[in-house]
């Protein structure tokens, strides 16, 4: 079965080409390859490769700058998804495409998590383009499994926790925000998630982040924790660190399909940082430093 990734050297689109391997034939293509906004070109690949199911895991994900770069970000994550999705329905591939927790405004108390088949409303443009990338999907009639997560980091490509340890390593102090919940969610662990739905066959929409919660601030003191550095870190509220665009206070996803299928591959969010730090100490300090 050969597995095509749109947004194949992210963060994601990385460790899905890694955790693919060995059962797919997986072919992750980056920007320069496979660029989604592009109707025809993005044509033109399937056609050349000729993929049993493609995965979108490619986006316009720096959130401030979609408030300026609105057109852009419109074209990448509101439209293309729409591109895929008739492309793909026209030569009978099943399209995977991801989604966020930005999708929803934030307003419930922390100690739930959004479901499913909760109402959406996005406080971002970010988070309306993205929104607008699952309707566009589900327009095209396509046979589609639409995946919202949360918090993503992983080895490849820039995330939260590269730049407050590039931050630390210089000798910064550092003030993150505490009033903002969510379950950082591993992109190794996101792809292994990926890839039993893809064994399953499964369709429709459903939620895959990390399970618990935290505070950006206790995500941070648990990641110095783990990799055993010594950093001036302090809380702030939301108000203390303004930005273009607005954060829901509560990002937390419910796996809650997931689990009622008995699908969910999901963990605590502790215990995939743990792993993730074990892995990757060395190479996370060599690559802060040489920035």
């Amino acid at each position: 079965m050969r597995i095509l990734i749109a947004g194949g050297k992210g963060q994601v689109g990385s460790d899905l080409a890694e955790v693919l391997r060995g059962g797919y034939e997986a072919v992750a293509l980056g920007r320069d390859e496979f660029d989604i906004s592009r109707e025809a070109g993005l044509e033109r690949v399937l056609d050349e490769v000729r993929p049993s199911c493609l995965i979108n895991a490619a986006a316009f994900t720096r959130v401030d700058a979609c408030e300026t770069e609105r057109e852009a970000a419109w074209r990448v994550n509101a439209e293309a998804p729409g591109f895929l999705g008739w492309a793909c329905r026209g030569r009978g591939i099943p399209l995977l495409h991801l989604s966020t927790d930005y999708v929803f405004d934030g307003r419930k108390p922390p100690a739930e998590a959004y479901a499913e088949d909760d109402p959406t409303g996005p406080l971002s443009f970010y988070g309306e383009s993205k929104l607008e990338g699952e309707r566009q999907v589900l327009a095209s009639g396509v046979e589609s499994l639409i995946l919202r997560t949360a918090w993503v980091y992983g080895i490849a490509g820039p995330n939260f926790l590269k730049a407050v340890l590039k931050r630390a390593l210089a000798g910064q102090a550092l003030k993150v925000v505490d009033d903002q919940w969510g379950a950082p969610t591993w992109s190794h662990r996101l792809a292994r998630q990926i890839r039993r739905l893809i064994a399953e066959d499964v369709g429709g929409l459903f939620h895959a982040a990390a399970e618990g919660a935290a505070t950006w601030y206790q995500v941070a003191r648990e990641f110095f924790r783990l990799m055993k550095l010594d950093v001036a870190l302090s809380p702030c509220k939301t108000s203390e660190y303004p930005t273009a665009a607005r954060r829901p206070a509560n990002s937390r996803l419910e796996n809650r399909r997931l689990r009622a299928m008995g699908l969910c591959e999901m963990t605590d969010w502790r215990e995939d940082l743990a792993e993730f730090v074990a892995r990757f100490r060395e190479r996370l300090i060599e690559e802060a430093r040489a920035s």
